[in-house]
């Protein structure tokens, strides 16, 4: 299982950024990052990455932290798994109307990239019980 949870954490994540990667209008930085990228065709779908591949994403990142924490029951791990992908449906959501959300974000997205980063280095250990 850990295996899945892993894979589908690197998919949230990953899926989540190319999803911001094609919005310019919305995310200007990563907008021109995209473009940079050569994802500048990705524009024309900007509706249907924010409204839906965006909020598939997170939630797939944040099931699949949510159920690697069974196997290694690591809290801060699993705190720092579950944060970005939190962040960014409470942005896409309730919290949409206001000034500072695109900044909250932002901050959701490299808080997945930077947690999908450290798992690849330093993959978390299983714990084992006592006997």
């Amino acid at each position: 299982m850990n295996g899945f949870s892993r894979l589908f954490d690197k998919t949230g994540a990953l899926g989540s950024f190319i999803a911001a990667m094609g919005c310019a209008s919305c995310f200007p930085a990563l907008g021109s990052l995209g473009t940079a990228l050569g994802l500048g065709f990705l524009a024309q779908f900007e509706g249907i990455f924010i409204n839906t591949l965006l909020p598939i994403f997170a939630a797939i990142a944040l099931a699949a932290n949510l159920l690697s924490f069974i196997s290694h029951k690591v809290w801060y791990r699993t705190l720092a798994g579950i944060t970005g992908p939190s962040l960014v449906l409470l942005t896409l959501y309730p919290l949409w109307a206001y000034n500072w959300s695109t900044y909250l974000l932002y901050t959701g997205i490299a808080l997945m990239l930077l947690v999908s980063i450290w798992d690849i280095f330093l993959p978390p250990k299983k714990l084992y019980a006592r006997v």
